[in-house]
């Protein structure tokens, strides 16, 4: 009897029996859409109609982020009042609160800072090549955040807010713009290989927006994506016609569940997955580079290799059209720490990481620059919060948690270049001119690519939540 003529049972369990039957897995349910000649049409869902809401500064954005909390001041925010006071107490109304441990002195920068470019922006030894590109850089000194925990900041920067089961900032631009490239996901994050931020997939998770959005991760050059491939000796003959049989039960499965937004999504999903399997090969593919280009990201050092290749991999995917990238520098909390949280040691916990961070993110940068890329790429570099200007860890040599002022900046067009928004207090604790919130570093974003982040919303819960929540302005004063 033709399946065509059957009554299917479309409950969860007959569907997944029938996509693990058939041995292909994630890619199986997805092939299966693909190949389908009669593909259900999507029910009727609550979704955005992907375009800007004005003329957009850049079309698409690189997101680097540095888990631990990277030092401000012994970075980009220089302050000389440091070497003035160092070993001094701090007390009375300058007394500095330390988020871990007893009050330390004041501690200066173990590195040098030096004017860098035109702008003559100081910029500590500690990120030479970084430092070189000065003048391509909108420099945010006065952020600040709204916890000095990990956790909750790192999904303030990720989400906006503090807490988890929010979309993340990619997932909102996924679904205010959609992809370029229909056979490449709009939204991929490219983690630490040295392991996941603190809640790993939440920070890049798509939460009550439809699972489409949600970031698709990127693995190292020779597993680029688990789980896409087919099971190993599936016969390939009744492998396509148990992609039939299963694109029938998603269809039937559609007629009896109109409007239900996840299902549509998560069919999508499956569809984009098999377009992977011949689109993604091609992108993660680094061999036609030259060898030049791949010293400049530094893949001939096993210290720089991995994180350099995916920045190599941001930029192959920039030109392929896909919309957001999230890139890590910065893995796990444990022991050792590997990322920049720098309590017992400063030095060497900035020196190491800082050695994997300055040349191929600075190679990105100039790559993306030579190639025209920057006119339409917006690049954020950010970290969840600073560190205090005062000692910490057993031989005084760290530094603790700052939430109350620290650097963040950004690169691309629409911005004023090599140019310096807001400051902190002389000693680099406070933001004292111009703070800026996430919320306003978040809506700032959202409004270079085009999306006001007012209207970008989806309701939820009885509420139109948005990236931004009720708060955020752009930073208007920062743009060109």
């Amino acid at each position: 009897m033709s399946h065509k003529n059957c009554q299917f049972q479309t409950s969860p369990l007959t569907r997944r029996q029938a996509l693990w039957e058939m041995g292909g897995g994630l890619a199986g349910i997805a092939l299966a859409q693909l190949l389908s000649q009669d593909t259900a049409s999507a029910a009727p869902a609550r979704l955005r109609v992907p375009k800007p809401d004005f003329a957009p500064k850049a079309k698409n954005i690189i997101m680097i982020f540095l888990p631990g909390g990277l030092s401000s001041i012994d970075t980009f925010d220089y302050k000389p009042e440091l070497v003035k006071h160092h070993g001094k107490e701090t007390q009375g109304a300058n007394a500095i609160t330390p988020f871990f441990g007893k009050r330390g002195t004041v501690m200066k920068s173990p590195w040098q800072f030096r004017p860098k470019g035109k702008s003559g922006k100081y910029v500590s030894d500690l990120l030479p090549q970084m430092g070189e590109l000065a003048d391509d850089m909108t420099f945010f000194h006065s952020m600040v955040s709204r916890s000095n925990a990990h956790g909750p900041a790192l999904f303030q920067m990720s989400t906006g807010f503090i807490f988890q089961g929010f979309p993340s900032i990619g997932s909102w631009v996924s679904y205010g713009l959609g992809s370029e490239n229909k056979n490449l996901p709009s939204f991929v994050v490219l983690p630490d290989r040295r392991g996941f931020p603190p809640c790993g997939v939440a920070n890049w998770g798509n939460g009550f927006l439809p699972a489409s959005h949600q970031g698709v991760i990127f693995g190292d050059q020779r597993n680029p994506i688990a789980d896409l491939q087919p099971k190993a000796g599936v016969n390939t003959k009744a492998q396509a016609a148990s992609y039939d049989l299963l694109s029938a039960l998603n269809e039937e499965h559609l007629k009896l569940n109109p409007g239900e937004d996840a299902l549509v999504s998560r069919i999508k999903a499956y569809e984009l997955a098999a377009k992977m399997q011949i689109s993604a090969p091609d992108v993660t593919d680094i061999s036609g580079e030259s060898e030049a280009t791949k010293e400049s990201y530094g893949l001939n050092d096993p210290v720089t290799r991995d994180y350099g290749y995916n920045c190599l991999l941001s930029r192959r995917l920039i030109e392929k059209g896909v919309r957001c990238i999230q890139l890590y520098n910065g893995g796990h909390f444990g022991e050792p720490r590997v990322n920049w949280d720098a309590h017992e040691d400063l030095v060497a916990n900035h020196n190491n990481n800082a050695a994997i961070l300055d040349k191929p993110t600075a190679a990105l940068l100039r790559d993306l620059k030579q190639r025209g890329l920057l006119d339409e790429t917006l690049v954020v570099f950010t970290t969840e919060f600073g560190r205090l200007p005062i000692s910490q860890g057993l031989g005084e040599g760290g530094r603790d948690h700052n939430p109350e002022g620290f650097t963040s900046f950004m690169a691309g067009p629409g911005l004023k270049k090599g140019f310096s928004y807001g400051e902190t207090d002389e000693m680099g604790y406070k933001a004292v001119k111009d703070p800026v919130t996430i919320y306003d570093f978040h809506a700032t974003i959202l409004h270079l690519l085009g999306l006001d982040h007012k209207g970008l919303s989806w309701y939820h819960n009885g509420l139109q939540r948005r990236l931004t929540d009720v708060h955020g302005h752009v930073l208007m004063s920062a743009l060109s």
